[in-house]
């Protein structure tokens, strides 16, 4: 089955921008008459047929359309610190796409290794793993903000910080979330968060997390988190 991310979608009639078109007829060699899917990253999954063949663009015929295809019963967002290596964060991101998770924003903290990401980068991971993974919803990335000015913004959902700070009472997150709800999990970075920010966090209504009797990378509890709220709401 193949997929196009076609973000401004509106008719039966649509033409795939220059990369995908490349894409469609260069590398998987697609021509007239074949079938593809779309989506819009905001719940519309559609089935085209290929109608004509430009050099820039390849037009398309939409046949079938469903709106809210697949939407999920809560809302997932991982506040997370980018790992010193890249390659790590692109693989939470990829992973976590593909596993279900709607909201995702780097934060900078105070032992924080990196400060400075590529957002477009970044962007490109999730919608590869979107069409992977056949969803109709692209995760919103954020743009990057400190620890400090994201406990600022206004926050309904059910917050969550986990720490590895031995000695402190820690909840698991089943002892904490509720079915179909918004959930906000905070990721510090390798040197986990310091205590002036985990006592910040708690001053603010973030329940203290825990993930586990092991010490886990930044993506790998962030990817636990994850999964662990995707199954208390299946």
């Amino acid at each position: 089955m193949h997929v196009f991310y076609t973000p401004d979608i509106d008719a039966t009639e649509y033409s795939l921008n220059e990369e995908e078109s490349k894409h469609c007829l260069k590398v998987l060699r697609l021509g007239l008459g074949d079938v593809v899917n779309l989506i819009d990253g905001k719940g519309g999954f559609y089935e085209a047929e290929i109608t004509g063949e430009g050099k820039k663009n390849v037009q398309l015929h939409v046949t079938k359309a469903i709106q809210e295809y697949q939407k999920r019963n809560h809302h997932l967002h991982i506040v997370v610190a980018p790992t010193k290596n890249i390659d790590r964060l692109e693989w939470f991101l990829e992973k976590a796409t593909e596993i279900g998770i709607d909201e995702i924003t780097p934060i900078i903290c105070e032992r924080s290794e990196r400060k400075i990401i590529k957002e477009d980068r970044l962007n490109k991971v999730i919608t590869s793993a979107v069409k992977q993974s056949l969803q109709a919803y692209h995760p919103v990335l954020n743009p990057q903000i400190s620890f400090a000015d994201f406990l600022k913004i206004e926050n309904n959902s059910i917050k969550m910080i986990a720490h590895c700070i031995d000695g402190e009472p820690r909840l698991y997150i089943s002892q904490v979330a509720e079915p179909h709800q918004n959930y906000t999990v905070l990721i510090g970075p390798e040197g986990d968060f310091s205590p002036k920010e985990i006592e910040l966090a708690l001053q603010n209504g973030f329940k203290p997390l825990t993930l586990g009797n092991t010490r886990l990378r930044t993506e790998t509890a962030a990817l636990a988190a994850c999964f662990e709220v995707n199954y208390l709401n299946r």
